[in-house]
């Protein structure tokens, strides 16, 4: 009998369950409402600053809008019949407005189907945009002085990243087209040949879970039918696309600054099942603009054996020098791209002048250099040959940013910040971008050439107000220029010229929906420029707070709390806490208060905070810091439920509170509302979207956890909820998008969560959202979790209030 019943376990525990399809549910009246209420438009300045593009996003996307066709290869998502993207996201419409007069003119584009994101030429006088069909991507350009658009080019590719891009001197585009002739993509043999065989030659090659992955030759063949294209030069003048070169499958093409040469990169065979496109092997290569090879820059090898906690080894981040006519800069790894390895020196940034022929080492860093923008690191290039280079620890969060000279490298280098990256307090902001006339982004200088500006947020105790500041290049004193008031949330959108005297900002308050601002920080004159309505007018009167308390080990936390919108003074009601825990290296960091009182309440998408409206208090994003480095997780569990309980404490001590709490999180916050159910009694409910709970599929690291399963096998097995399915003795809602992209989080985990809870008799439900990805869009799809969201809530965490939705 004995086996048996373990026969039937297992049964229970693995085999799928019966499953219904059921309606999309409807939430309550006030939440469709918010939900369909216009969005606030994109805002792009023209290089000179004269002139604003307003681009107006489309409506939400309806779930018939997903039921597109659908390639993963690679990936990449194709759309097949367009030979782009896999997207629903855009926009339905443009405006320009002339910065001084305030004068707008619409910009004619076609009436059905949606933009791109539209991206100015570098002389200012055009603005290019994709429109995207049922059956095809075409290039648009417009005139910015008039708004007259047209289409330039039929059939461009977009498989494999942005399919144009301007040359430097605004009268043509280059662009990946789709090959003429290029005939019906390949059917797959109802017989197979043989079978499929991976295969390794003893040499460790662990790879994170990447999503989309080709797992065929039929798989193969169709990514070089849909990735191939042909380049061409668009003349802006005759309309006339001159083509360049032999078709091929480009990651990257990219005109040189002195407008005579294209950076390309060549993704080449053998492709690979374990990773994606960005590792294939690729020629990066000059060509000319007829299409002739002027120099082979690098021939860059499959990275399968890549580090998981590194670089790829060899040469990586090739981009052209803004300011001279044909250079690059790279960087290559000192230490085989591996950060466990003992090294004096991991990296080293190399200059390459054409004719490519002598490379120079530039400098060299301890730390891993942080390529790919200034969002935390990266390269930002000034005028004169300034460049700032930054570098970062990880295990540490140590980074430093270095001042250098392109034309006297031999000058060596300057220190300009050492910082930590959690000392959210102590961050002395961004440096603010702009485009130098052949439309690359390079720093914001003031006109003498001896500031840069900072943007800011301006995180402290009290909560975040950010700044504008400008920095001296020599002396590294900051100054500041403008801040956000104390009673709303502003920050700057963007500097409209050198001496940072006209800016745009994007202002909230807790009573205002977020609007774009014209300032003049020395006439301290203001515009406004854009007018969004509240959708909700109950949504102005949510109280907000920034509360701060104390973990039992001292450990400073904070969140913000809301109240319910028919809240009253005295009143306990239910608190719904959504969770996204973070580790630290030091406690003083994720002691630092996060978030600011003065933001608006406007949720979007599958939003949490609609919660508000039917009578929860929700403490939205609480701290659950999880302190210790590169062992944090060794205690994750103790340390996400001492946070957890903390925030409880304090709420009952305070009046809020009437006992009775939910918690819930997507993806990372999914995982710990399912630890959070396992390990404690601390909540009457939870709902979990989009999570990974079974860290076994995750066996060479997750989220910040770089030790593999093998190397930290109790830490996986403590840490992941699957393990104690049999513990979780609360009501569990899960939710996850069927098509879902995130790294990690392969719907499968939810399917093996659901059955190993129901195997133990737990109380759970299940939904599949059909067509939806790591996060939900389809209007259908975000107002189903919604209503199940607020049913589930209703149901267990305050049972005498049902919902009963119309």
């Amino acid at each position: 009998m004995r086996t048996r019943h373990f026969v039937l376990g297992l049964v229970a525990l693995f085999a799928p369950s019966l499953a219904a399809q059921e309606p999309y549910k409807q939430p309550p009246e006030i939440v469709r409402r918010i939900l369909d209420a216009p969005r606030l438009p994109s805002v792009a300045p023209s290089p000179d600053g004269k002139t604003l593009l307003l681009a107006e996003p489309t409506g939400v996307p309806t779930i018939a809008d997903f039921a597109q066709p659908l390639l993963r290869l690679a990936g990449r998502r194709i759309n097949p019949q367009t030979s782009g993207p896999y997207s629903v996201s855009g926009f339905r419409a443009l405006r320009l407005r002339d910065v001084a007069t305030g004068q707008e003119r619409r910009v004619t584009v076609p009436e059905t189907g949606r933009l791109g994101f539209p991206v100015w030429s570098p002389d200012g006088r055009r603005i290019a945009f994709t429109h995207i069909s049922e059956s095809a991507m075409d290039l648009w350009v417009a005139d910015a002085a008039t708004g007259q658009g047209r289409r330039v080019a039929s059939g461009v590719n977009g498989t494999t990243g942005e399919p144009c891009e301007w040359m430097p001197r605004s009268d043509a585009v280059v662009c990946r087209l789709v090959p003429a002739g290029r005939g019906a993509p390949p059917e797959a043999s109802r017989v197979p040949t043989g079978p499929i065989v991976q295969r390794n030659a003893g040499k460790a090659a662990p790879v994170p879970t990447f999503q989309d992955l080709l797992d065929s030759p039929h798989d193969e063949e169709l990514f070089t039918h849909y990735a191939t294209a042909q380049l061409a030069i668009v003349d802006l003048g005759s309309g006339a696309p001159r083509l360049i070169g032999r078709p091929a499958i480009f990651a990257a093409s990219d005109p040189a600054p002195g407008g005579e040469l294209i950076l390309v990169s060549r993704v080449q065979r053998p492709y690979s099942y374990q990773v994606t496109m960005n590792d294939f092997p690729q020629e990066i290569e000059a060509w000319t603009l007829t299409g002739e090879k002027a120099a082979t820059i690098a021939s860059v090898p499959l990275a399968e054996d890549a580090p998981m906690d590194g670089v790829r080894p060899g040469p990586r981040s090739f981009q052209w020098v803004p300011g001279r006519p044909a250079t690059l800069m790279y960087v290559e790894a000192l230490d085989g791209g591996d950060n466990r390895r003992p090294a004096a020196e991991r990296d080293r940034v190399m200059l390459l002048d054409a004719p490519f022929t002598q490379p120079r080492e530039l400098t060299r860093f301890a730390f891993r250099f942080q390529g790919g923008g200034f969002g935390g690191g990266g390269t930002a290039y000034g005028r004169d040959g300034l460049v700032l280079l930054t570098e970062s620890h990880r295990p540490t969060r140590q980074t430093r940013t270095w001042k250098l000279d392109l034309d006297q490298p031999a000058a060596g280098r300057q220190l300009v910040w050492d910082r930590s990256s959690e000392d959210r307090y102590g961050d002395p902001g961004t440096p603010v971008r702009t485009r130098d006339a052949a439309g690359f982004s390079v720093l914001r200088q003031s006109p003498d050439g001896k500031w840069i500006y900072l943007d800011g947020s301006g995180a402290s105790p009290a909560g975040e107000r950010p700044f504008l500041d400008r920095m001296n290049l020599e002396t590294k004193k900051a100054e500041r220029l403008w801040q956000s008031a104390p009673d709303v949330y502003e920050s700057v959108s963007a500097v409209l010229d050198d001496a940072a005297r006209m800016v745009i900002t994007r202002r909230e308050s807790r009573t205002a929906p977020p609007n774009f601002v014209q300032r003049d920080l020395r006439s301290r004159r203001e515009t406004q420029l854009t007018a969004l309505e509240n959708p909700a007018p109950s949504l102005s009167t949510v109280r907000r707070e920034l509360i701060t308390y104390a973990r039992a080990d001292g450990v400073k936390l904070s969140g913000t709390l809301y109240y319910p919108t028919d809240y009253t003074d005295g009143r306990k009601v239910p608190v719904i806490f959504w969770v996204y825990p973070r580790e630290f290296a030091s406690a003083d960091a994720a002691s630092q208060v996060v978030g600011s009182p003065n933001r608006f309440v406007l949720p979007s998408g599958a939003s949490h905070l609609f919660l508000l409206t039917q009578g929860y208090a929700v403490l939205d994003n609480p701290t659950l810091p999880v302190v210790g480095g590169d062992s944090a997780n060794n205690t994750y569990v103790e340390q996400t439920i001492a946070g957890a309980k903390a925030a409880i404490d304090y709420l009952m001590s305070q009046g809020v509170g009437d006992g009775n709490f939910g918690v819930g999180g997507h993806s990372y916050g999914a995982f710990t509302t399912a630890n959070l159910l396992a390990h404690s009694d601390l909540f009457k409910a939870g709902v979990a979207r989009s999570g990974a709970y079974n860290r076994t599929l995750t066996p060479f690291g997750f989220q910040n956890e770089n030790r593999s399963f093998w190397e930290a096998p109790q830490v996986y097995l403590r840490m992941m909820p699957f393990a104690y399915a049999n513990r979780v003795n609360e009501p569990i809602l899960m939710i996850h998008g069927m098509n879902d992209n995130n790294s990690g989080t392969f719907p499968i985990q939810s399917e093996r969560m659901y059955a190993a809870l129901k195997g133990h008799g737990a109380t759970v439900e299940y939904v599949q959202l059909p067509f939806e990805a790591h996060g939900y869009a389809a209007r259908e799809s975000v107002m189903d979790a919604v209503a199940r969201m607020i049913e589930w809530y209703d149901k267990y965490v305050k049972p005498k209030a049902a919902a009963t939705f119309p």
